[in-house]
């Protein structure tokens, strides 16, 4: 690994491990739950993600597990395994071109998916402009598909809900795993750190007034 390739890495750290403790100061990522990844490079695909177990509130730029399209771990010499999720941040990022995903377990997402798993109405909201929709006379769907442990299976369930962009509507940029948490992506950390915050919001305004 080349120096420049190693600061490159250190730098993708210590951008999700800033990240991580702003999400864990809103207890989105409570004790070791939650991870988060930003793409190093797309062919072929290979992403930081943020290492197993580890409290997420106390990451360094060294906490991360550099995972290839299938999020198996590329680097024989690091024992440490990536996040259980992993593979799901690898599909999402190709699937969608997302240069960053983000999840966390937010409290309120996983209540909406709980009541609502056909999916989050919003409509009229102002907070809609966040994740890139009107916030008048347009009706957004927040997707929600079943919690699985098998990787696979989630992909397939992101694939089913999954509506890319087109030149009339931009894509949700938010997922819902039900009972789980959420995710939501971006061209880059800011982006995808934006999409969450927003989408957080809307679901937690949802949550409390219906």
């Amino acid at each position: 690994m080349s120096a420049l390739e190693t600061v490159r890495i250190r730098e993708a750290g210590a951008t999700l491990a800033a990240e991580a403790a702003r999400f864990s100061g809103y207890g989105w990522m409570r004790g070791t739950s939650g991870n988060l990844s930003l793409v190093l490079d797309r062919d072929p695909l290979v992403l930081a993600v943020t290492a197993s177990g580890l409290d997420k509130s106390e990451l360094t730029d060294t906490d991360i597990v550099l995972i290839d399209g299938d999020g198996v771990s590329i680097d024989g010499d690091d024992p440490r395994p990536p996040s259980a999720e992993a593979g799901l941040h690898a599909h999402i990022a190709a699937r969608t071109g997302a240069g960053a995903v983000f999840h966390v377990h937010a409290f309120d997402a996983v209540i909406a998916g709980h009541r609502w798993p056909g999916g989050i109405e919003l409509r009229d909201m102002e907070m809609l402009k966040g994740i890139g929709h009107s916030a008048h006379d347009e009706t957004v769907w927040i997707p929600v598909i079943e919690n699985d442990q098998d990787m696979t299976v989630e992909a397939d369930h992101f694939d089913r809900v999954y509506v890319p962009a087109t030149a009339e509507v931009p894509e949700v940029p938010v997922l819902i795993v039900a009972n789980h948490g959420m995710y939501a992506w971006g061209a880059d950390a800011a982006e995808a750190r934006r999409h969450l915050e927003i989408a957080e919001w809307l679901v937690r305004f949802t949550v409390a007034t219906r």
